[in-house]
């Protein structure tokens, strides 16, 4: 009796193992020429010290980010350490994201999480960073140097399945139909992956992309963008774009009463799209499970911080959504719930 008293004592006492993460992992030379690799991802069950780390986004404007950041929320509690987050607030603020990265930095951290808003434009700043603690690239791509891993998807992969939406519709020798395109803002680090794959995935199809417009992802700048859009090309199709467009162009369609005339799919998720789905308003959108791969970058500098990354780069399986399979999404790793508020800082 006593040596079963022991026993569970013990397994109380001990940290208690997360489920494994269901995740790919790339194998290949670069975003679009990757394969994917399925694992089962054992996180962490705790950090071994009461770690600090300072987390930048390039933005909290749409739910997207939220969903990332309670993630991050989720997994630093789970594990026992802390953070600090500043975002840059919008994807055209380079200098700001660099001069709110150095000052976190400074203050003190044992590692930085950084959602970039440039492939290239914080390369020198995370190369310094990266000499005295490791850099985590989360969600968006970045430039190669000073990175110790990475929590993200292809986001070539995320155009591609946007892409294929329309081209599996609209196969070769069907009727044409007319697409406008709104990929985000130029030069942030997923941009040209996703317009790469959306465009990849329509050849041979029936569609044509009339009119390209990029913008940041704020929900004024995409209304503007999709009114522009349907003044020079009022016999569209189809609008595809970020998650924002998809969410303006809900509102702008029935404005302008062409809900029944122009579809829409959205290449990522948020709580809006999911919504929209779920009404039969917007046609579908690939799910990357945000919230997840912000658990992972969190667990992933801890693994760095600690000595102990061995993925360097995974992120979950891309999973396309219709109103059909929408009951069926894992909102657990996928979207916020409706009461989080944005957490800036845990203890």
């Amino acid at each position: 009796m006593h040596y079963l008293a022991a026993l569970i004592w013990l397994a109380l006492s001990l940290p208690a193992l997360a489920q494994n993460w269901a995740l790919e992992m790339p194998r290949g030379s670069g975003d679009g020429d990757a394969v994917a690799e399925a694992i089962a991802y054992q996180p962490l069950g705790a950090a071994a010290e009461r770690w600090h780390i300072c987390v930048s986004y390039p933005h909290m404007k749409d739910a997207y980010w939220l969903s990332v950041n309670y993630g991050m929320v989720e997994e630093a509690r789970r594990l026992g350490v802390s953070f600090r987050l500043v975002e840059a607030g919008g994807y055209p603020n380079l200098a700001r994201q660099i001069e709110q990265v150095e000052s976190c930095i400074a203050s003190g951290a044992d590692a930085l999480i950084v959602g970039t808003v440039s492939f290239h434009g914080l390369s020198e700043t995370i190369r310094r960073i990266a000499e005295q603690i490791p850099v985590i690239a989360a969600v968006n791509d970045i430039a190669e140097g000073g990175i110790s891993a990475r929590s993200a998807v292809s986001w070539e992969e995320m155009g591609a399945a946007a892409g294929r939406i329309i081209a599996k519709r609209h196969p070769a020798g069907g009727a044409p139909v007319r697409l406008a395109w709104f990929p985000g803002p130029e030069g942030a680090g997923w941009v040209r992956f996703v317009q790469n794959g959306f465009h990849k995935a329509l050849r041979g199809s029936s569609a044509e992309v009339v009119v390209s417009k990029f913008g940041d992802t704020g929900r004024e700048i995409q209304v503007q963008l999709v009114e522009e859009a349907l003044d020079e090309f009022p016999d569209l199709d189809y609008i595809v774009g970020s998650a924002p467009t998809a969410e303006a162009a809900v509102s702008v369609l029935r404005a302008r009463g062409l809900e029944e005339e122009i579809q829409i799919v959205s290449d990522y998720m948020s709580h809006a799209v999911y919504r929209g789905i779920r009404r039969g308003r917007i046609l579908a959108a690939p799910t990357d499970f945000p919230i997840l791969q912000g658990r992972l970058a969190i667990e992933m500098a801890v693994r760095a911080i600690e000595g102990k990354l061995e993925v360097t780069q995974a992120g979950p399986k891309i999973q396309i959504i219709t109103r059909d399979n929408v009951d069926a999404i894992s909102l657990s790793e996928t979207l916020a719930p409706a009461a989080f508020v944005p957490v800036f800082e845990t203890h």
